[in-house]
């Protein structure tokens, strides 16, 4: 059996599971993170919204970018104790259709663009090859709607699967609200996450070193912010559908 936390980008499931998966790991779990926006771009200009992460990010080509995300990934996982897989699709600011076209310009928290209306159907066949009948699945809940998170979700879900779900980590610390809205008929369990777990969970986001500015500004941010949201529980939620209704 293995718990398989199902990451859109390469830094999701550490930044809202860390200190989980470093406890489940400590227990002897079997725990892997799963990148869905994981692959390299297609050939082309880089869009405007791409550059201006680059830029942030203080990267240069596409391929350049996703190798360091990767093998910041890879680190963060090893801090963890945790195993990493990464699937081919490309971050959303990378995407083309097949004549070339940017499908995202300027924006992450849009609808999913037409051209892309069966690609969460294409990536769950890709996940239904990787997965084991045994395995636990832990999906984020789309906090903040960012267009790949949403994409993962629907993914994930078409797997027919019993599925846990996590709290989307920066967006759940700027915007609380949503948290009440998604969770809404589902059923919520605290997982405890230690004093030691919580250091190893700041630990691995601090791994993700180019992403640092966008998500918390600093370092110092992050680190307040990881213990503020840990403090408040000592531990974290996972939340379930209830039964079907017999």
């Amino acid at each position: 059996m293995r718990w398989i936390y199902i990451s859109p980008h390469f830094d999701d499931a550490v930044l809202s599971c860390g200190g989980l998966i470093y406890e489940q790991t400590r227990q002897g779990n079997k725990v892997e993170t799963w990148t869905v926006c994981g692959g390299y771009p297609p050939p082309g200009e880089l869009s405007p919204l791409a550059q201006v992460c680059h830029f942030q990010w203080g990267t240069t080509t596409g391929r350049q970018t996703v190798s360091l995300r990767r093998k910041e990934d890879r680190q963060a996982a090893a801090i963890l104790g945790a195993r990493t897989h990464h699937f081919r699709t490309p971050d959303c600011i990378y995407r083309r259709s097949a004549e070339g076209e940017q499908l995202y310009i300027y924006d992450v928290f849009s609808d999913r663009h037409p051209y892309e209306s069966n690609l969460d159907l294409e990536i769950s066949r890709e996940l239904a090859s990787a997965l084991h009948p045994e395995d636990i699945l832990v999906c984020p809940l789309t906090i903040g709607r960012h267009l790949d998170h949403v994409l993962t979700r629907a993914a994930v879900e078409r797997l027919g699967r019993h599925l846990w779900y996590y709290a989307d980590i920066p967006y759940l610390l700027d915007h609380p609200e949503e948290l009440a809205p998604a969770t809404r008929d589902m059923n919520a369990e605290f997982f405890p996450v230690s004093e030691a777990g919580l250091q190893v969970w700041q630990a691995g986001i601090a791994a993700y070193k180019s992403q640092m500015m966008m998500l918390f500004e600093t370092n110092e941010r992050m680190l307040s912010g990881i213990r503020g949201y840990w403090e408040a529980k000592l531990g974290i939620h996972l939340w379930k559908q209830p039964p079907a209704a017999a």
